[in-house]
């Protein structure tokens, strides 16, 4: 059985009317909302059939119908192949701040009171390609790491070393350290290339093994995921959402959100994909259990020197998505014009 043009109408009438009301969409609904001009009980058949096909499904008996997740999907791909483009006439979501973390919180604010729903923003991330080490000693067996990666983020890192060196023994480990890693992203300094370097340092490979140790630390440090958080309580405000076994699984899932224990995997697994397409995850397709029941809507923006971050918005697999969809392209313009400098 396939999705014919009288099936497609009467599914996207469907959704759209659940999309607005939440209640299950009866055959009458439908034979008014759409131009069909069919009788009811054949858009009843017509519905049997969606139900068969996995689009539709009956919650209660003699009830209406809501989407299945099969159906959101069909919906969504059938939206973003209408290319929704951000509004030309939006005009400033946002204030301009001097710190990247007030920007960052006021994106979440943002949305949250625009859609209704809640948001996440993460800090951008780099490659973490290592531009400059430098060492200095600060005390008697101690030295101060200053190591500056992608975007000039300078990380500054106090290592205490089990030898006094003296300047020219340190000069010769500043010069060693930027020789195998200045230029080198994180995940190009493996065993070998340490190995390499240890034997270059000779009699001092303890030391630098010492010394590597803290410029890791501190380069893991650099790249630290934070997310800011707004509109949790939005979700309290959709029926569906409020039941006790639902509402106790969205709550952990925000206090990990606020851990970062089980997101990061996923936003960086966004922020790999090479393109800035705005991506939606319509229950069963989130890979976190708790947000089954829920749409997380994710887009990417950028900054200079290679730095993405993730925007997302989560709310009921009945949200408005081309309201969504709208305000995460007007906002990742308006955050490229903001981060590039252009006015």
């Amino acid at each position: 059985m396939e999705l014919d043009e009288r099936k497609v109408k009467i599914l996207k009438a469907i959704v759209s009317n659940y999309l607005e009301t939440g209640e299950p969409v009866g055959s009458r609904t439908i034979s008014k909302y759409t131009d069909l001009n069919l009788s009811s009980a054949t858009i009843r058949n017509e519905m049997s059939d969606l139900e068969d096909m996995g689009y539709i499904c009956q919650p209660h008996t003699s009830a209406g119908r809501i989407p299945t997740d099969k159906g959101y999907r069909f919906y969504v791909d059938s939206l973003m192949n209408e290319k929704i483009e951000a509004e030309t006439e939006k005009g400033n979501l946002l204030e301009r701040v001097d710190k990247m973390e007030k920007m960052l919180k006021q994106v979440a604010r943002v949305l949250a009171a625009n859609t209704n729903y809640a948001t996440l923003v993460t800090t951008p991330q780099y490659n973490n390609t290592v531009k400059f080490i430098q060492l200095s000693k600060v005390a008697e067996s101690k030295l101060l790491a200053v190591i500056m990666v992608d975007g000039n983020i300078v990380k500054n890192k106090l290592i205490d070393t089990t030898y006094d060196l003296k300047n020219d023994e340190i000069l010769k480990f500043n010069i060693l350290l930027n020789t195998f890693l200045q230029g080198a992203a994180l995940e190009d300094i493996n065993l070998e290339l340490i190995q390499t370097m240890k034997t270059q340092a000779g009699e001092y490979a303890d030391i630098l093994e010492t010394i590597f140790q803290g410029i890791m630390e501190a380069i893991h440090e650099a790249d630290d995921l934070k997310v800011y958080t707004s509109g949790m309580t939005n979700m309290l405000k959709y029926p569906e959402l409020m039941d006790s076994a639902t509402a106790e699984k969205l709550l952990g899932t925000f206090e990990d959100i606020e851990d970062k224990e089980d997101f990061v995997k996923y936003v960086e697994e966004v922020i790999n994909k090479d393109n800035s397409d705005i991506e939606i995850r319509i229950g069963d397709e989130n890979s976190s259990e708790d947000l089954k029941d829920c749409s997380l809507v994710t887009a990417t923006y950028k900054m200079p020197e290679g730095a993405k971050g993730t925007i997302g918005i989560i709310g009921p697999k009945r949200m408005d998505y081309k309201k969504v969809v709208t305000m995460l392209k007007n906002l990742t313009d308006e955050l490229d014009d903001i981060f590039n400098n252009n006015e």
